[in-house]
């Protein structure tokens, strides 16, 4: 098989493929959630961990996507960085390399997920990536193609099996530009995923440290509020709650002494002042204006440059903690924000 050397696209989120869910999920043909598992015609079968129904459960170091779950694998890798290979079972080293993949994600410890796609049952996919690789690499001569995903952004790699060792340093660009841009969830490698309805019912209590920020948030206290989450999340380092409701307390906090007319004054009269914009994004955000208040600082990135832009960009990433990474205002902002850095 040819190789395709690795492209200086690699590491640029070259076209928005947003708008690749909705092709794919119609492509004349395309199977049900469960068709790109089944055994190979030819020449080997891919490994099969994780399941065929899409991303959504982030369990495993492989799923295996169809047409009609794209549009999950782009919303999911707005929270972990995706690493897609598109294979064939007719070219066993296609299946060979895909697995290679597979353990350089167990490797990482979930750093990142491997999504597969077998082009012979999803011809939606591949139609709807192409645009993407012919601005990279022109005509696609080999297989597997592998890219990477952030954020649903395109992250063109490289065609053709390619020896690990060079494989794992684009990987560690790859997680080093994730990191950089806030997409830092991992992924269960455990076998099991927890069956619907086993989540935590509406009805039970709260945890007690939680119940103490609940009770300290009624009272206007934010610092008894952002004690107890502290406590619960050093009890707990995983608590979600917790580091969700932390975030929200502490704008809560950065906001309530605020004078709204005098902070989006000096926004509007000062637009290249770092601080001014945080203050009415910050604003923005504590009161429901969460788009206004992401573009705003967005914007900023886009105008800024050095410490002022590393500024604006932390800022926003701790925004986003504070809405919830799956919220589809924080994925939507994402991908601006990936524009106004590349």
């Amino acid at each position: 098989m040819t190789q395709q050397p690795f492209s200086s696209a690699a590491l640029r989120g070259a076209v928005d493929l947003s708008a690749l869910s909705g092709r794919a999920g119609s492509a004349p043909g395309a199977p049900g959630a469960g068709g790109s598992g089944g055994p190979a015609r030819s020449g080997g079968t891919a490994p099969t961990e994780g399941g065929t129904g899409g991303v959504a459960g982030r369990s495993g170091a492989l799923v295996q996507a169809s047409d009609a779950t794209f549009e999950s694998v782009l919303n999911a890798s707005a929270t972990a960085p995706l690493v897609l290979v598109l294979w064939t079972p007719q070219l066993p080293e296609s299946v060979q390399h895909l697995r290679e993949l597979v353990e350089a994600a167990r490797t990482h410890q979930g750093r990142f997920q491997v999504v597969g796609v077998d082009i012979a049952e999803n011809p939606g996919i591949m139609q709807a990536i192409s645009p993407v690789l012919q601005q990279v690499f022109g005509q696609v001569s080999s297989l597997p193609v592998v890219m990477g995903l952030l954020s649903g952004q395109p992250m063109p790699f490289y065609l053709g099996v390619q020896p690990m060792e060079q494989v794992d340093q684009l990987l560690e660009k790859f997680l080093e530009a994730a990191v950089a841009n806030g997409v830092t969830g991992r992924v269960d490698l455990g076998d099991e995923v927890p069956a619907e309805g086993q989540g935590e019912s509406e009805d039970e209590e709260p945890p007690p440290l939680h119940q103490v920020a609940y009770d300290a948030i009624e009272q206007g206290d934010w610092a008894a509020a952002i004690s107890a989450y502290e406590q619960a999340l050093a009890q707990d380092a995983g608590d979600e709650q917790a580091r969700l409701g932390l975030g929200q307390v502490r704008l809560l906090e950065r906001t309530s002494g605020m004078d709204l007319t005098a902070v989006r004054q000096a926004a509007a009269d000062r637009p290249q002042d770092v601080q001014a914009q945080i203050d009415a994004a910050d604003l923005d955000v504590a009161g429901g204006h969460v788009e206004d208040g992401f573009g705003r600082l967005v914007e900023l990135v886009r105008r800024t440059s050095a410490e002022d832009r590393d500024a604006a960009r932390t800022h926003l990433l701790g925004l986003f903690e504070v809405v919830g990474l799956q919220d589809p205002r924080v994925t939507q902002a994402r991908r601006a924000l990936m524009s106004a850095l590349y």
